[in-house]
């Protein structure tokens, strides 16, 4: 039986994309932040892991596969998210009654966060 061990992003800066997501998420590195590769695991021991890895290829406007990060307060936890560098995503897909907010990490890769309410 398969299973989701890791979600990949590619970057063009690892450490600077992996201490994003370490303050984002509660996350640590696994081993050492290399220049080109790190995987980031759960502080709490469970959950995702997420890798971050050096890519040359352009960010994707209308990403095929992105994360969505469920939150019970978004509003703050998005505000959270921009002083940790992440910036408001152009986005002209949001439907009238959106859920959600797309934003872009320090890398540019974009992301939404849902309102779980």
């Amino acid at each position: 039986m398969l299973t989701v061990g890791t979600v990949v992003l590619g970057v063009t800066d690892v450490p600077r994309a992996a201490a994003f997501w370490c303050a984002a998420l509660n996350l640590v590195p696994r081993d050492v932040i290399a220049e080109d590769w790190a995987v980031l695991v759960p502080a709490t021991g469970h959950g995702t892991a997420i890798a971050v890895g050096l890519s040359g290829t352009p960010v994707q406007e209308h990403p095929r596969i992105h994360l969505d990060l469920y939150s019970a307060e978004p509003e703050a936890d998005i505000e959270r998210l921009l002083a940790l560098g992440a910036v408001r995503a152009d986005w002209d897909l949001y439907p009238a009654d959106a859920d959600f907010t797309v934003l872009a990490d320090t890398e540019g890769n974009r992301f939404c966060v849902i309102d779980k309410s």
